[in-house]
């Protein structure tokens, strides 16, 4: 491979423990660089999160070398050629150079090579086939510097053979079109998601929902899901997912405010169901019981919120809802689809009300009532119900003694 350009130092490339790992590895004649996104988002000035080291040395040649420099190696996919380095909080995934040797959609069976270039040809993307010595020389075997530079997201070789390895990899062009992409999408590679779409429906949730949360993750999401969506893919994976305008909505919105993105909350946006059809969505992309929950309150609230109430109508809102998050996702939500434009200043009120959830709690339970002489039973669960219906319209400012004072007015009155 020819070194093609050069990466300025990187934080986490002159860090002590970056250095420890390679030279371990160094010392034992291992050549070794960065692959992958960490290569990929440095160049291009992003926020690395994961540190991948791949080298020619058989994993348990790697094993042998971090034991002896002192450091923790950690067999997490040694079958595939991946050890784990621990070094302090740093954690590297240093992979031994592979090939496919046969591969069915879904796993590839690997040999171990000492050919860069073989192990870059596995790679999806050319963006991801980018490897980078700890000096900071870039090489380049596919053209992916020159792809990010067009903002350009494209296949290593054929496309459609790429996606026959693995059929994640269609999702994987969309989330990283909708990530890097700029303009039209590579229309190579756009043919071939649309020809091996059929064959979505062999993956597991679990990878589908990974891939399009990630995609809904995106700054801007929008235009990215619109092609699947015409381009037949997302007719195999959610066909209810047809909301994109609602999403942009939304997507402008959480710019506006300054709100964090929110994958879950974006899916209800996206998504034309209701109740029933969100527990089957949740079941197909196998959703934590949590975000199951939340997304079926989120497409059909259990009580409408609206920001253009007043404070009082908020807090009322606030309080039936019961948790402060999913009341902010609500009012995010209310204000998509509000009938006309919504005043930035009223939505944030709204917002601004969850943060009074605390104090929103009822000061009397019903074991004061029974020590009001109350008999147990149906008569303690109607006589707080009243009480809290008084309390809500005071707008919750009544206290303890209030209450108690109000219980048993309507328990003399009855």
């Amino acid at each position: 491979m020819t070194v093609v350009a050069r990466l300025a130092p990187q934080p986490w490339m002159t860090a002590h423990e970056t250095r420890a790992v390679f030279a371990a590895l160094d010392a034992g004649g291992a050549d070794a660089r960065f692959v992958g996104g960490c290569v990929r988002d440095a160049w291009l000035g992003r926020k690395v999160k994961d540190i991948d080291i791949a080298t020619h040395a058989p994993p348990q040649r790697v094993m042998e070398l971090l034991k002896a420099a002192g450091i923790l190696a950690i067999p997490t996919g040694i079958e595939h050629g991946t050890i784990t380095a621990v070094v302090g909080k740093a954690h590297y995934e240093i992979t031994t150079l592979r090939r496919d040797v046969e591969t069915d959609g879904r796993h590839a069976r690997v040999e171990f090579t000492d050919d860069w270039r073989e192990d870059a040809a596995r790679r999806d993307l050319t963006m991801n086939a980018l490897s980078c010595t700890l000096e900071g020389c870039i090489h380049d075997p596919f053209g992916g510097l020159a792809d990010m530079a067009a903002g350009r997201v494209r296949f290593v070789g054929d496309p459609r053979q790429r996606i026959e390895e693995d059929v994640l990899r269609l999702l994987r062009f969309f989330r990283f079109h909708a990530h890097y992409g700029r303009g039209a999408p590579d229309a190579d590679a756009l043919a071939a998601c649309t020809e091996m779409a059929p064959r979505l429906p062999t993956l597991s949730g679990e990878r589908v929902r990974g891939e399009l949360s990630r995609l809904l993750a995106a700054p801007d999401p929008g235009s990215a899901w619109r092609l699947m969506i015409e381009h037949g893919i997302m007719a195999h994976l959610l066909p209810e997912a047809t909301e994109t305008a609602r999403l942009d909505r939304l997507v402008r919105l959480e710019h506006d405010l300054g709100e964090p993105l929110d994958a879950v909350r974006r899916f209800a946006a996206v998504l034309a169901i209701d109740h029933a059809g969100a527990l089957r969505v949740s079941e197909a992309l196998r959703l934590s019981n949590a975000d199951r929950d939340r997304l079926a309150a989120l497409v059909e609230p259990p009580m409408p919120v609206s920001p253009s109430d007043d404070r009082v109508k908020h807090r009322q809102a606030l309080y039936r809802v019961g948790d402060a998050e999913l009341y902010r996702d609500l009012v995010l939500l209310a204000a998509v689809d509000a009938p006309g434009p919504m005043a930035l200043g009223a939505v944030r009120d709204a917002l601004a009300t969850a943060d009074d959830l605390p104090s929103l709690k009822l000061p009397i339970a019903g074991r004061d009532l029974l020590e009001m002489g109350l008999q147990r039973g149906p008569a303690v669960g109607k006589l707080l119900k009243e009480v809290e219906a008084w309390w809500i319209a005071e707008d919750f400012r009544p206290g303890r003694e209030e209450c108690l004072r109000e219980a048993t007015r309507r328990l003399g009155a009855a």
